[in-house]
């Protein structure tokens, strides 16, 4: 493990060899707790820590959390002529929780991290001891206009302000700062040239490649938190509805006035939430 040697930059935390690939990951509480490892979305500019900057702290007080940059996102390699599809984000993962050493470990997953999160949990249900799935892709649903806009994003300020504007049910969030700040992370070395070649129009082909067969849902056992929220225009709640139905053990919560950004838009309600929920297992 090398640690963070950019201390100006939040986003940049331990890196570690995951399979060949350079990866960057912040992790924060005590090494000894038991772990939960945060797994983010697709959006443009996307990082760990833009995904789960409110969401860290909260869960660091009782446990140690790990939250890698996924292979084309945020400050991990990227390395050339590399093929973005679900097997390759599913080995990085596989090779990234066997570099830490994990072999125990809950998992959070937010929109396209939770549809990976739920392909590992069907892959390793020894090892997933708690799943919460935000938001979550997995099972099948026609492109939304919101995720559409998303995937198909090229980068301006006025373009990363739309995307944005899809995210959040409250606007007064989505600040002309904060869509700078998204654009300018998009549009660092190599950030947008692995994000386009990931969902190339046509879209529903990547949307489909996520989802996870219905039985083998049925077969997680783990106790699992469903999140979403009601006004979500990127992930129709239908998703979750559909998960909860599916998956046995299961609870599903749904945020009212509340957008694809759970994490965000309701941050301390969320963190309570998912808190309590991973401290049953203790």
């Amino acid at each position: 493990m090398t640690a963070n040697t950019d201390t100006a930059n939040p986003a940049v935390g331990a890196t570690v060899d995951a399979g060949g690939i350079r990866t960057n990951y912040l992790h924060a509480g005590d090494p000894a707790a038991a772990p939960v490892v945060l797994l983010h979305g697709s959006g443009p500019g996307v990082s760990a820590y833009a995904n789960w900057r409110l969401t860290i702290p909260a869960l660091a007080a009782s446990h140690h959390v790990l939250a890698p940059d996924l292979v084309g996102f945020g400050y991990t390699q990227r390395p050339d002529g590399h093929a973005y599809t679900m097997d390759t984000w599913i080995a990085h993962i596989e090779a990234f929780l066997d570099t830490v050493r994990l072999t125990s470990y809950s998992l959070v997953g937010n929109s396209f991290g939770g549809a990976l999160a739920l392909r590992i949990a069907t892959r390793h249900p020894d090892h997933v001891q708690r799943l919460v799935l935000m938001g979550s892709a997995g099972v099948p649903f026609p492109v939304t206009d919101g995720l559409d806009a998303v995937w198909g994003y090229q980068p301006s300020v006025p373009a990363m302000r739309r995307v944005l504007d899809y995210f959040a049910y409250n606007r007064d969030l989505m600040t002309d700062d904060l869509a700078t700040a998204r654009y300018q992370a998009s549009v660092q070395p190599g950030f947008h040239e692995s994000y386009a070649a990931m969902f190339p129009a046509p879209r529903q082909r990547w949307l489909d490649a996520m989802i996870t067969n219905d039985d083998a849902i049925r077969h997680i056992r783990c106790p699992t938190l469903i999140v979403h929220g009601r006004e979500d225009q990127v992930i129709p709640p239908d998703t979750s509805r559909r998960l909860f139905e599916l998956i046995p053990n299961a609870e599903l919560h749904m945020f009212g006035k509340c957008g694809h950004w759970t994490q965000i838009e309701h941050a301390a309600s969320f963190n309570r939430l998912v808190a309590a929920f991973l401290a049953d297992e203790q």
